[in-house]
């Protein structure tokens, strides 16, 4: 059961008319899941296009924030109705709230999710799930709800062991101007905050996160985001409860290996790898290209790192669009 509280934004928290076009609803809804508050700014054009659930990176890692950057990249609004999902605990969330996640509470919360966003529309959802948040989402189809239309996954995480290890290899073989970082980072898995954010700053100087933007100006811009949408105080509680969202969650996601039992599914799923992602190597590619479905598709964008929709997001709005339109 879902219960709900809604709000329309102040102006001031409107994306650029210019970059992103006049948006003809654009509100933010407070969602009751199992004990906790989840937010979800919902957003388009006008009113009765078809719905699109974004299931953020992660994990930890909030989604509001991103907003105006999604809308000025992506534009999906103008043919979506499109809803942005802060997942338990992530945000300015209640701390009680981070300390709950698991890998099992993301899924049912996803569930929880679909079903309001389906109701809410009275149409079939399109999930567009990014790196762990294309994980619970692939998780979450196996179970069949009956109202999803397709899910993009956009570099998702498949096999944490095999990644850890082609990342670590990845950085050693970087250069010596690396090297004592690497050497302070050590070997996977890794279960705690600090590895996995060091890890994350070296990758992104070397050009595995996004094309051309080096950890410093990312940083700067989530610092940013941060306090435009959270506000001071909240951003240094959205940062508190990543840390410990990590902590809660990385222990149980060093063992993730979807190879194991891959999820079958009756719903099309598209699958986008970046050709420059140090954590999904050709060879992770190559593997999950074995185990698709009949229906499913897989393509591999040139010069794109893990966040490759933002590298190229003509492309990943392509996918998006033509998974409704064949769905």
């Amino acid at each position: 059961m879902v219960s709900t509280t809604s709000e329309r934004l102040p102006i001031d928290q409107h994306p650029s008319k210019s970059e992103s076009g006049s948006l003809g609803l654009d509100r933010k809804v407070t969602l009751e899941i199992n004990g906790t508050k989840q937010r979800v700014r919902f957003c388009s054009a006008r009113k009765g296009l078809p719905p699109v659930l974004i299931v953020q990176a992660g994990p930890g890692f909030p989604l509001l924030h991103e907003v105006t950057k999604f809308q000025q990249r992506l534009r999906l609004e103008q043919n979506f109705s499109v809803a942005y999902w802060d997942q338990r605990g992530c945000g300015n969330a209640a701390t009680r709230d981070a300390h709950s996640v698991s890998l099992g509470s993301q899924v049912d919360d996803l569930c929880a999710v679909v079903r309001w966003l389906a109701k809410e529309t009275k149409q079939q959802v399109l999930l567009v799930g990014i790196s762990i948040g294309a994980t619970i989402a692939l998780q979450m189809l196996a179970r069949n709800l009956g109202i999803i239309k397709a899910l993009v996954a956009v570099s998702i995480d498949t096999d944490i062991q095999a990644s850890d290890l082609a990342v670590y290899d990845f950085l050693k073989k970087a250069g010596t101007r690396i090297a004592q970082k690497v050497q302070k980072l050590g070997p996977p898995p890794y279960t705690t905050p600090a590895p996995l954010q060091l890890r994350a700053r070296l990758l992104t100087d070397l050009g595995g996160i996004e094309h051309g933007k080096r950890s410093g100006e990312l940083l700067r811009e989530l610092m940013f985001g941060l306090i435009r949408t959270y506000g001071l105080l909240g951003t240094v509680a959205t940062m508190r409860n990543m840390n410990a969202i990590q902590r809660k969650i990385l222990p149980e996601l060093a063992s993730l290996n979807l190879f194991a039992n891959w999820p079958r599914t009756t719903i099309p799923v598209h699958y986008i790898f970046g050709s420059d992602d140090p954590l999904n190597p050709p060879s992770l590619v190559q593997k999950v290209s074995s185990v698709i479905q009949s229906g499913d598709t897989l393509v591999t964008l040139p010069e794109a790192g893990h966040m490759l929709h933002f590298d190229h997001p003509a492309e990943v709005r392509s996918v998006i669009t033509q998974a409704y339109s064949t769905s």
